[in-house]
């Protein structure tokens, strides 16, 4: 390791890594206190132009960082839009606004231009608050900065309560958050969940600091920020649960064909694909290629709790499937984009299943010393594709390199790239 490496490494060796600040009283004797309602109580819910104006004028004119979250109505609705979004920032208290009444909040995303953002787990949340028009420049992941930390329970609920030692409501995440109007104690739960984001940030900022990690943490941050938007996913049927069991082309048209109309039933009435049709019903009607409505009727799934008209459009779909062509089946699996599964390394590449266990137990080792996930300290799977094909000249400048071709942050290239340059002179 280098100088610096060591002295990161040495830091965060030395903290317990997830421990709050010891006050001398133990855990058991002083338990969590129920935060039970926002300081300055619930506020209005703002589903006009004018109480948006208002709130955007009182934010833009806050000062310190900003508190932010949202709430879909995933299992309930189509996609993973927002429902409520909610902020807290000093100088303007706390906010709830209403995306589906006020669906372009571009103007509040500018107010709040050069402030930073703290979300707690904010790739769950930054899909949908784009598609409003608020977007950061600047982020702390509060969730990520737990991970980072060491802590054993990163949910915003559980870091609340080790790190500030309140008990936060867990009763409504779940919910159908696009019911309106929403119920007072969902209101007063959404409020909550921001009270104490700015709160939770500097506590695991000083800790991050005390354990030599706030830079990469800082680095993180950035790359989730600047972060593209997710390429559509290619393929999505097979993703299909339970898809593992459907092993013929005729089948896997099936699901196919299953899918996209259940997918394109969801999107119109805008309900969860799952409450159209479940996936489980569609993996029975590929295994068994149905060749009437009788015969789809007996399977699970679709039982005589569905109406005539459901049945003869899922049927319609299974007959699509079986009047394809063979070309025009579904091949049985995706091209691999990258190396094969590590399970059949010993059988392709010996040699660079040698790397891949050397590399492994490098990187378990050192995420270990450094208290910290082995996934946030490098990704498996650039791992994986580094040791599959190693760049040409072995030394830790060209590991490096194709570390942060793969996108890995400075941070980690500085304490990996010596260890795996070391596992790749594992074999020939």
């Amino acid at each position: 390791m280098t100088d610096a490496q060591e002295t990161a490494a040495e830091t965060a060796l030395r903290t317990a890594g997830g421990a709050p600040p010891d006050d001398g009283v133990a855990a058991e004797e002083a338990p969590p206190t129920p935060l039970l309602e926002p300081r300055e109580g619930i506020p209005a819910v703002v589903a006009d132009a004018d109480a948006l104006a208002a709130v955007t004028a009182a934010f833009g004119a806050g000062s310190g960082p900003v508190a932010v979250d949202a709430e879909r109505a995933s299992g309930y609705r189509y996609g993973q839009r927002a429902y409520l979004v909610q902020l807290r920032r000093a100088g303007a208290g706390s906010a709830l606004i209403d995306p589906v009444a006020c669906p372009d909040l571009s103007p509040l995303g500018e107010a709040l231009d050069g402030a930073e953002w703290i979300l707690h787990a904010a790739t769950q949340d930054l899909p949908c608050l784009r598609d409003i028009g608020m977007a950061p420049a600047l982020l702390f992941d509060t969730e990520l900065a737990g991970r980072l930390a060491g802590f054993p329970r990163v949910g915003l609920g559980a870091m609340v309560e080790s790190v500030l030692g309140y008990a936060l409501e867990k009763g409504h995440s779940a919910v159908d958050w696009s019911t309106r109007p929403l119920p007072e104690p969902w209101l007063r739960y959404a409020a909550l969940d921001v009270e104490l984001l700015i709160d939770l940030r500097d506590a695991l900022e000083e800790e991050l600091a005390e354990q030599g990690k706030l830079e990469w943490a800082r680095q993180e941050f950035a790359a989730i920020a600047a972060a593209p938007p997710p390429a559509p996913r290619k393929d999505p049927w097979r993703r299909t649960s339970g898809m593992h069991k459907v092993r013929r082309r005729r089948q896997m048209a099936v699901v196919r064909e299953l899918w996209t109309a259940r997918d394109a039933v969801a999107q119109r009435r805008d309900v969860s694909p799952g409450k159209v049709l479940s996936d489980s019903a569609i993996i029975e009607a590929a295994l068994a290629v149905p060749p009437t409505v009788q015969a789809l009727t007996a399977l699970p799934g679709f039982g005589h709790r569905m109406g005539r008209r459901q049945l003869e459009q899922w049927q319609s779909a299974v007959d699509r499937a079986k009047a394809l062509s063979e070309s025009e089946l579904p091949q049985p699996g995706q091209p691999l984009n990258g190396p094969p599964p590590p399970r059949a390394w010993a059988d392709k590449d010996p040699v660079a299943a040698a790397r891949l266990s050397a590399a492994r137990t490098a990187v378990s080792e050192l995420a270990e010393r450094l208290n910290l996930p082995q996934e946030n300290l490098i990704t498996p799977d650039t791992v994986r594709r580094v040791c599959w094909e190693p760049p040409a000249e072995r030394s830790e400048a060209a590991v490096a390199a194709a570390l942060a071709g793969f996108g890995a942050r400075p941070w980690q290239i500085e304490l990996v790239a010596p260890l795996l340059a070391q596992a790749l002179a594992t074999g020939a």
